[in-house]
Parts: C-alpha cells; structure tokens; sequence
C-alpha cells in the first residue's frame, strides 16, 4: 500500500511539475514576446496572454481567475478586483494564472519591471530571492505548522524592509478540481495564520499534498507590491 501512494504521489507531481514547466514556457514567451509594454492594458495583457495560451500552448482552461496588474493595483490582494488601469513607462506588473495543462493545475505568479526604476527592480528580485530563501527553510523541516510558514514569511517581508500584502501565503494544487477543505470557511488547505495543521498531513485518501508558495511583499513608501509564485 506503502508503494501504491508513493507512486500516485510521484506520478501526479511529475504531472504538475509539466504544468508549471509549460506555464512557464507562456511567461517567457510573453517576456520575450514584448507584450508587456506601455499603454496597454491590464484587461488587454490578459487577454493577449489567454490567446497566446491557446494558440502556441494549447492552454483552454485556467482553474481561478487570471490576473493581470500594475501600478498600485500591484498593491492589492487576490480577492480584490480594482478598476482595470493602463500600463505606464517605467511601471511595474504582475502576473498571475492558473492554466489547466492535462488535467492538472499550475499556479503561477511573477512580478515585471518596464524600465530601470531602482525602487521596482529591487522589490521584484528581493521577493523572488525570498521565495527560495523559504523553500530551501522548508525542505528541511519535517513538521510545520502552516500558520508557522506564514509567519516566517512575514518576518521575511519585514527583514527586506517589506509589508507581507497577502491574506495567505499559498494553498495546494493538484489534478482538477483539487481537494477542497471539509469545512468552505476552513483555511486548512491554505498557508494561513489560522491553520495551525501540520502543513505534511496526509489528505482523507493518505496522500500526500502538494502546495503553492506565494508571497506578496509590499513597498508602502512606493506603493508598489512585487509578487512570486510557484510549487513549494
């Protein structure tokens, strides 16, 4: 039985490690596409990144909403919906999909710099570095409490001079649809200051989890927020 889940667990992680490998794929051919310039925008950029999904990817589904943001709606968190706004010269974006590739879920989230503001460049390589800052911590735990991972987190946006922006600080993923908590107002199959589980509990099959590591840091003095994301 042992070997059975072993194997579910190998087989449906090389299968959303594919999904985050072809997402990747979209973004680097977005970046090195140019579609990410000034005067366009956010509804346009998504829309454009959605077509490029299908057509050269093959991408037709993505299990949560696509979001596409700059300026000072880098600010603002993934439940909030802000007035669509233009991209501007030197501005700073984030992306964030969830594309569907074979069944599976890749989440994916990464922070943009238009021009060479010192402010913007540095907030969107100190989050990234941050990111595996945590993911190298994380491999070497054996028992953590979620709400403990989230507080690290937070002492990671303050050490680099950040707010941490986000209400959570991941969740999982896993072949479409995921599971979803026992409980709708649970956040125990997220990275929250509440879930105090075990972020290696098994889920109700013995399984084990596979979880997204998202951090949002904020600049308030700037008003800008830079963004990475990605399987933990």
């Amino acid at each position: 039985m042992y070997h059975q889940f072993t194997k579910l667990f190998e087989m449906t992680k090389a299968k959303l490690d594919n999904a985050e490998k072809i997402t990747l794929e979209l973004f680097n051919t977005i970046e090195n596409g140019n579609l990410i310039i000034a005067g366009k925008s956010e509804a346009q950029l998504s829309a454009e990144v959605c077509n490029m999904a299908s057509e050269k990817f093959g991408i037709e589904n993505h299990w949560h909403k696509k979001i596409v943001r700059t300026g000072k709606n880098t600010l603002c968190i993934y439940p909030d919906n802000p007035p669509d706004k233009i991209i501007q010269e030197d501005d700073i974006v984030i992306l964030d999909f969830g594309p569907i590739v074979d069944g599976y879920e890749a989440d994916l989230g990464r922070t943009y710099v238009l021009g060479a503001n010192a402010a913007k460049l540095k907030i969107k390589n100190d989050v990234e570095k941050a990111w595996y800052e945590t993911q190298n911590w994380y491999s070497k735990q054996t028992f953590l409490k979620s709400s403990d991972l989230f507080q690290y987190v937070v002492k990671k946006a303050n050490d680099n001079g950040y707010i941490f922006g986000g209400q959570i600080a991941g969740h999982i993923v896993g072949k479409f649809p995921h599971e979803q908590p026992s409980d709708p107002k649970s956040m125990e199959l997220d990275i929250h200051p509440d879930n105090h589980d075990d972020i290696f509990l098994l889920d109700a099959n013995g399984n084990k989890r596979h979880w997204i590591l998202e951090l949002l840091f904020i600049d308030k003095e700037n008003q800008i927020g830079g963004y990475f994301e990605q399987l933990l």
